[in-house]
């Protein structure tokens, strides 16, 4: 069953204005089966795959003759097993001038996109992507989140169901296949995440200690990084960890929230904020099969947050917007602390996250310290489990998750 994913009209877009368009994401979040739909409406593009050693090995060994081999219009899945192929295609895009040549997917993110960057300047388009959103999921249109923008909406959601769909997650083969099972999906999927992309990245000398370092961050979620701690518990050294998480980041499995670091603040807090991309696997990680039993637990004020968060990024993400210039969260020396910032148009919007109903004006009283700031302070949001939009003051409303 195919569910239509946000970023079917950001590829075709792309396709016209550039002749390489990059879908980078974690592994099985849907980018081969969306550029293969995608294709569907034009019979001419072609297919191949990097994950076969032979073909690899040929597209790594002698690019060019690769590229003479598959033609354009053509997808190129997993581009980050024969990095050798990008100076290639981009001599071929110089040559012809035409636009939609190359579509590419890649499972490691940020390092991938760096990468085509540097080399593509100028030709490629690209999208990151992540497991699928509560809008796609529900067939809604997919929306940037800021509080300015919402309008009164009446919400139907409660908190069982939220957290039902926190533990099952966004992943394409759990959401279209209501009989999958849960443990049996994540568990097979973290053994094929390590086996062919963590391998491939840097080199695990024991298994058993990378697991239990990102079921560690896992049960962090929705927390500042601290790696010192982190690594002890692991028993592994710092520069370990650092590299473990970046290659985490990369993956697009986990997302570093940074602190909001305007020139006028002191005493900022520097570390980022580690959020997971999907609920349900960092629900199998931390050992949570239950909803009921999670929802009650300790670890679901951090979850919900995460569920929150993740969805607000993907909203972004899924419009084509590069969320690590937008968003942001403030926490000072003083324990003052907003879950999260979004800067537009010069433009500061705070956001509180709340698992009650009706969490009152208190959830505003860190909203103050944005005053001190250079950044116009606009409409302030707290989500929570509210059924409709209230205003608390003339610049802050209630807005329940709905809305996301």
């Amino acid at each position: 069953m195919y569910i239509k994913r946000a970023l079917e009209s950001k590829i075709k877009y792309l396709s016209g204005h550039f002749p390489v368009v990059m879908v980078c994401g974690a592994r099985q979040v849907g980018k081969t089966t969306l550029l293969k739909k995608f294709a569907e409406s034009n019979s001419d593009i072609k297919y191949v795959t990097l994950d076969y050693p032979r073909v690899r090995q040929l597209a790594r060994e002698d690019p060019e003759l690769f590229l003479q081999q598959y033609s354009t219009p053509v997808i190129i899945d997993e581009i980050q097993y024969a990095p050798e192929l990008l100076p290639y295609i981009k001599i071929k895009a110089d040559e012809t001038k035409e636009k939609g040549l190359y579509f590419l997917t890649g499972s490691q993110m940020f390092h991938m996109t760096d990468k085509v960057s540097e080399s593509l300047a100028g030709r490629v388009g690209i999208l990151s992507m992540y497991s699928m959103s509560r809008a796609e999921i529900e067939g809604r249109e997919s929306r940037a989140f800021l509080p300015s923008d919402i309008r009164d909406v009446n919400s139907q959601d409660n908190i069982t169901d939220i957290f039902s769909k926190i533990l099952k997650g966004g992943m394409p083969g759990v959401v279209s296949d209501p009989d999958m099972n849960t443990e049996d999906f994540y568990g097979s999927y973290l053994q094929t995440y390590i086996e062919r992309d963590i391998r491939n990245l840097v080199n695990i000398q024991n298994e058993g200690k990378f697991l239990r370092f990102i079921s560690c961050l896992a049960a962090r979620t929705g927390q500042e990084v601290n790696l010192d701690v982190i690594s002890k518990d692991v028993e592994i050294d710092r520069k370990t960890a650092d590299g473990w998480l970046s290659v985490l980041v990369s993956s697009g499995l986990v997302f570093l929230l940074n602190p909001y670091s305007g020139n006028t603040i002191k005493r900022i807090v520097k570390r980022p904020k580690m959020y997971f991309m999907d609920t349900g696997l960092a629900c199998y990680l931390s050992m949570w099969n239950n909803s009921r039993a999670l929802e009650i637990s300790a670890m679901a004020g951090a979850m919900f947050e995460t569920y929150v968060i993740s969805e607000i990024i993907k909203g972004y993400v899924n419009n084509g917007i590069d969320v690590r210039s937008r968003l942001f969260y403030y926490r000072d020396n003083n324990g003052k602390e907003i879950d999260l910032l979004i800067l537009d148009n010069g433009k500061l919007y705070p956001v509180e996250i709340k698992k009650s109903a009706d969490p009152g004006k208190t959830a505003l009283k860190n909203f103050s310290v944005l005053s001190s700031l250079p950044e116009e302070t606009g409409e302030g949001a707290v989500l929570c489990m509210s059924s409709m939009v209230i205003p608390l003051d003339s610049m802050n409303r209630i807005v329940p998750i709905g809305c996301i």
